[in-house]
C-alpha cells in the first residue's frame, strides 16, 4: 500500500505533459487534484485523482478550492505553447501565460502555499551563442511565447523575496513520446509538434509534413532540437517537488538530454520505425524559430539526481508510434 504523501494541485493536468505528471504523482503516493478549463486538455486524460473544471484566472474558484483542500505544492502546465501563434497573437500569450499565471500566484500567496513548480521552456534563451545551453546562458527570448515564460521566471524571483514563495522553473526542450502503458499521449488540436505530425503522415492518417525551413546554418539545413521523453519530464518535476519539500532552494533547471537531432534526422528515424516513408514538402521558416536548441542538463542531474530513462530517440519514437496506432484504431472502430 502506497503511503499518502499529501495533496498537490496540477494546473493544466488534463493536457499532454500535465496528464503524465498526474500519473507520476499518483504512482508516488501523492493525491493529485487537476484544475483545467479543458480548452486544450481532455477530461479522459485525467485518470488519477479529482478533476476540477475551471480556469486558473477564476479567483473565486481558486479561493474555494484552496480553502477547501490543503495542497503541499502547485504544478503549473496551463500555458499556450505555440511559437508561431505567439508571434501572430501576442496578446493571447501575455494574457494567458503572464496575467493569468500572476493571478494564480497571487491566490497561492494569499492562501499560504509556498511551493510552486513551473513549466518553463528553452525558448527563454532566444538565439543560443553556444552549442549546449547552460542555465547561466543569457536570456533574450525572441518570441512572445518565450518572453511570457521569462517574465514569469522573473516574477517568481520577486515573489520569493517578498512573499517566501519557493519555486522550481523547469526549462524543457522538446517534449515527446507517450506513456509506455498506452494510457496517455499527444492529442493537441491542432497538432503542431513534429513527431506526431510526421508519424501521422507516415501512417496516412494526416497530411504530408511541411518542413519549416531547410536553409538554417546546420549540417542538413533543418532545425536541431533536443527531444526528451514526456515521462522523464514528469519524473524531473516530481524530483523538483521533493527538492523543495526537503528545504531545497529555488532553482531554474534545463531538462533535456544534451543531444540534438535535426528535422531530417527525425524523419529518417520515423521512417525506420514506421516502415514507410514520411510524405513531405518544404515550406518557409516559422517566425521565432532558432536554428539549434540543445540542453546542457548537468545541473538538473546534479541537483535532482535526475537521469532520463526513456529519452533515447528510438524509445521515444516507438512509444509515440504505438500511441498513434492506438488512436487510429480507436477512431476506426464503429461507434
Amino acid at each position: 500500500m502506497t503511503t499518502n504523501r499529501g495533496r498537490v494541485l496540477v494546473v493544466g493536468g488534463a493536457g499532454y505533459i500535465g496528464s503524465h505528471m498526474v500519473k507520476c504523482l499518483s504512482s508516488q503516493g501523492y493525491i493529485p487534484v487537476t484544475l483545467d478549463n479543458l480548452s486544450h486538455g481532455h477530461a479522459d486524460a485525467v485518470r488519477f485523482g479529482e478533476l476540477v473544471v475551471g480556469d486558473m484566472g477564476d479567483r473565486a474558484l481558486l479561493d474555494r478550492l484552496l480553502s477547501k483542500q490543503h495542497f503541499k505544492a502547485v504544478f503549473h502546465f496551463a500555458s499556450l505553447i505555440q511559437v508561431a501563434e505567439s508571434v501572430r497573437d501576442p496578446a493571447a500569450y501575455y494574457h494567458n501565460n503572464f496575467i493569468l499565471t500572476k493571478q494564480l500566484l497571487d491566490a497561492l500567496v494569499d492562501h499560504g502555499i509556498d511551493r510552486f513548480i513551473f513549466s518553463s521552456t528553452a525558448a527563454v534563451y532566444g538565439i543560443p551563442t553556444t552549442d549546449l545551453l547552460t542555465e547561466d546562458h543569457p536570456c533574450h527570448p525572441i518570441n512572445p511565447y518565450g518572453r511570457s515564460k521569462w517574465m514569469i521566471e522573473q516574477l517568481l524571483q520577486d515573489y520569493e523575496v517578498a512573499y517566501g514563495l519557493k519555486s522550481a522553473s523547469l526549462r524543457y526542450f522538446n517534449a515527446a513520446g507517450a506513456d509506455p502503458d498506452d494510457r496517455l499521449g499527444e492529442r493537441h488540436d491542432p497538432e503542431t509538434h513534429l513527431i506526431p505530425r510526421a508519424l501521422r503522415a507516415a501512417m496516412g492518417t494526416g497530411p504530408a509534413l511541411t518542413i519549416n525551413g531547410t536553409d538554417y546554418p546546420t549540417a542538413d539545413g533543418s532545425c536541431i532540437r533536443d527531444y526528451v521523453h514526456v515521462g522523464d519530464l514528469a519524473e524531473a518535476h516530481a524530483l523538483a517537488l521533493a527538492h523543495l519539500l526537503n528545504g531545497g532552494h529555488s532553482c531554474r533547471l534545463n531538462l533535456g538530454t544534451g543531444h540534438g537531432y535535426s528535422v531530417l534526422e527525425i524523419l529518417d528515424a520515423i521512417e525506420h520505425v514506421a516502415g514507410s516513408p514520411v510524405p513531405r514538402t518544404v515550406g518557409p521558416r516559422r517566425p521565432g524559430d532558432p536554428a539549434r536548441l540543445v540542453a546542457d542538463p548537468t545541473t538538473a542531474k546534479r541537483l535532482l539526481n535526475w537521469t532520463p530513462k526513456r529519452s533515447d530517440l528510438a524509445v521515444i519514437l516507438e512509444d509515440a508510434w504505438r500511441w498513434e496506432n492506438l488512436q487510429h484504431q480507436s477512431h476506426a472502430e464503429p461507434g
